[in-house]
């Protein structure tokens, strides 16, 4: 998913800075995924109080959206992205994924797509005919400089549901409760769908040295202590050994649990791109501007426009934005 907003704001994570030992609640804020009558969705990653989770860099929850009904449609045209790996997961409904890397793939509820951009890829999004409500996320994870300039990739991955008791998981991507995803990471990283039942609690051992998000999509839900309504994001700094989860309503309640390690490296993320300077932030949009063969092209999209513009960048230079 693009970030369409017509002045994105630089933001640059600051890695390795200690945390405060306590619970945090990042407030969701509403993005237009495109024109006036266009989709929206609620953006919790980044903020300006925290930037990332692990290398957990961006968030957009989004949905249930009647796409029946008109405009509110998935439609993204062919856009770039480079530093990054993007993480598309349904609840309900089916988008279209189009990349230049020549995959043509099916995002489908449960299902694992995960694009990583290399020094640069693009891809399109479309919620497909067949899909009436559009319900989903669409997360962001850093690459640690050692990879960020590696080879494009796509991988698809269907986990397996397990039964914890009040409460089913889906780990698709690192490991919780003897669960593991085979799919491949380039840090440290959690990435989980649970859906506690009715008035249940979860203790949920954890890695200790990872710093973890709770994202509610239905709730509201009780993560270690702290009440979070729908479309918060809980934070829990490193240190804790489990995440007590509860249930606070009569109906199923249903969270992203995501993890990972600090993040060590200092990035500045602006508009689609993650990069380390203003320099190298510049020329990934002059390049896309340019139509290099940095990106490459996707084929099949038949939206319009073809392609994204860039926006401009700001007047000022791209900076560490302090904590």
């Amino acid at each position: 998913m693009s970030n369409l907003e017509t002045h994105p704001a630089e933001l640059e994570g600051r890695g390795g800075e200690p945390a405060a030992r306590q619970a945090e609640v990042l407030i969701a804020r509403d993005v237009p995924l495109g024109g006036p009558r266009a989709m929206r969705v609620r953006r919790t990653l980044p903020q300006r109080q925290r930037s990332l989770i692990g290398a957990w860099c961006f968030a957009d929850h989004y949905g249930p959206e009647d796409v029946t009904l008109g405009g509110a449609r998935m439609d993204v045209a062919p856009h770039p992205h480079t530093g990054l790996q993007t993480v598309s997961w349904l609840f309900a409904g089916e988008v279209e994924h189009r990349d230049s890397l020549g995959t043509h793939a099916l995002v489908r509820p449960g299902e694992l797509n995960l694009m990583t951009s290399g020094h640069g890829i693009c891809h399109s999004e479309v919620s497909t005919p067949a899909t009436t409500v559009l319900h989903g996320v669409q997360l962001w994870v850093a690459l640690p400089d050692a990879y960020r300039d590696g080879a494009r990739d796509f991988r698809h991955y269907v986990p397996a549901a397990a039964d914890l008791g009040g409460a089913t998981v889906r780990v698709f991507l690192g490991t919780l409760a003897g669960l593991r995803s085979p799919v491949p990471t380039y840090s440290p990283l959690l990435g989980a769908e649970i859906v506690l039942a009715a008035h249940a609690r979860l203790s949920l051992p954890v890695e200790p040295a990872y710093e973890h998000g709770v994202l509610v999509d239905a709730g509201p839900v009780s993560m270690s202590g702290t009440r979070l309504q729908r479309a918060e994001l809980g934070y829990l700094p490193p240190g804790s050994a489990t995440v007590e989860l509860a249930n606070l309503t009569a109906e199923p309640a249903r969270i992203l649990l995501l993890g990972g390690t600090p993040f060590e490296e200092d990035i500045i993320m602006w508009w689609n791109f993650v990069g380390r300077s203003h320099e190298e932030i510049m020329a990934f949009r002059q390049a896309w501007e340019d139509e290099l063969d940095q990106f490459g092209q996707v084929e099949g999209y038949e939206g319009t426009p073809q392609r994204l513009p860039a926006p401009p960048l700001p007047n000022a230079r791209l900076k560490p934005r302090r904590r």
